[in-house]
């Protein structure tokens, strides 16, 4: 999730910063819904019949976050890798940072979202898989780029042919099958369960295209090269989306249908899976990323940029800041006015969560900000850049 690079002022750097950025900012949406809409919570893959437009796009917007933040962090594992001008200072720095992210989810995330010490559920989450994605990279770095490629597309639209295998608790591969694809359950003694949130299969083959793109920001490469490689690959991963979801064959569990009206027929058009991540998920949200990236580059001057660099400059630092936040405020929001959503304390309109994101985002841009020129001032700290 954090840079691999020190920001830049160079376009092609910058553009990393702020596409980071802005899904940092569209995830502090999601967590904000995730926290006081509870009691309107919407299942995966969302019921398109029963959820709220406004809430189903809401959440829509969000699947963007995790494939972005993945292929983002191949990218700039390539970077560093060439800034230091060596594989090995990559292949290094990935193992220790996903070994470091990865205790990260089960000591200090999950405590934000569950408050419980010793915890009974420990959620493995985005930043478990990102972790086990950098030691994964650590390894296949050492592959050519084309192997590196090969192995990316396999991952990403091959992985769903295996969604018919299952394993049962208790049968021998449960444990391994449950963290690489199929999504579930870990007992771990009496008192303590582990969920496998994000299953890690597709997701390595995501960290794995991100590198395999890295030598397109090399300095020496012009930017309407870069740019024009980006949006091609953009258009035919959106392009793939629309023929492949319009078969309504394989890369998608849930078929789309026609509904009562247009605003619904799209609703189940873009009902697509995240846990795992299938197919159309991935080309969905894989090639929008792409195509704002190459936007937010041609907009390099704009000051909403130099404002989403300072989020994406400093995203581990605003990742575990805004969930306490959150938490602190729910429980503050709890205590004044008590559980006025049945069994929750919440807002009554999607209309509230938008507002509260926007106000939250301007409130921590100033102590992420701090962070930031901390992070870039103090070289010599080291655990600085773990964050």
């Amino acid at each position: 999730m954090s840079p691999l690079i020190p920001a830049s002022s160079t376009a092609r750097l910058r553009s990393i910063d702020a596409l980071r950025g802005l899904v940092i900012v569209i995830m502090l949406l999601d967590h904000v819904r995730e926290t006081f809409f509870l009691h309107h919570q919407v299942s995966d893959p969302m019921d398109v019949s029963a959820t709220d437009p406004a809430l189903f796009f809401s959440r829509l917007l969000a699947h963007l976050c995790a494939p972005v933040f993945v292929f983002l962090t191949g990218v700039s594992a390539w970077l560093y890798g060439a800034k230091a001008g060596s594989r090995g200072a990559a292949a290094a720095f990935l193992a220790k940072r996903g070994a470091f992210l990865i205790l990260l989810e089960i000591v200090v995330v999950n405590f934000a979202w569950t408050f419980q010490f010793p915890p009974s559920v420990i959620y493995l989450q985005v930043i478990w898989v990102i972790g086990l994605s950098m030691l994964a990279l650590a390894a296949l770095l050492w592959l050519p780029r084309a192997a590196l490629v090969v192995i990316g597309v396999l991952l990403v639209a091959g992985h769903n042919a295996l969604d018919g295998v299952h394993v049962a608790a208790g049968e021998f591969m449960h444990v391994p099958w449950a963290v690489l694809h199929d999504r579930g359950w870990i007992q771990v003694g009496d008192a303590l369960r582990l969920r496998t949130s994000y299953p890690l299969l597709p997701w390595i083959g995501v960290i794995a295209l991100g590198y395999a793109v890295g030598p397109w920001f090399q300095a020496r490469v012009p930017a309407a090269v870069r740019q024009r490689r980006l949006w091609a690959a953009g258009i035919a991963a959106l392009a793939g989306f629309v023929v492949l979801r319009m078969l309504n064959g394989y890369g998608q569990a849930q078929p789309w249908a026609v509904q009562d009206d247009a605003l619904h027929t799209v609703m189940s058009f873009v009902n697509i899976t995240k846990y795992p991540p299938s197919l159309m998920f991935l080309l969905l949200t894989l090639g929008l990323g792409l195509c704002l990236l190459v936007l937010i580059e041609r907009a390099q001057t704009a000051a909403w940029v130099g404002v989403l660099c300072v989020f994406g400059a400093a995203p581990m630092f605003f990742y575990l800041l805004h969930l306490y936040v959150l938490k602190a405020l729910y429980l503050a929001g709890e205590g004044v006015w008590g559980l006025n959503q049945g069994k929750f304390f919440g807002v009554d309109s999607m209309a509230s969560i938008w507002l509260i994101s926007v106000l939250l985002a301007v409130a921590l841009y100033w102590p992420v900000r701090w962070f930031g020129r901390l992070k870039a001032a103090r070289r010599d700290i080291f655990w600085l850049k773990y964050l």
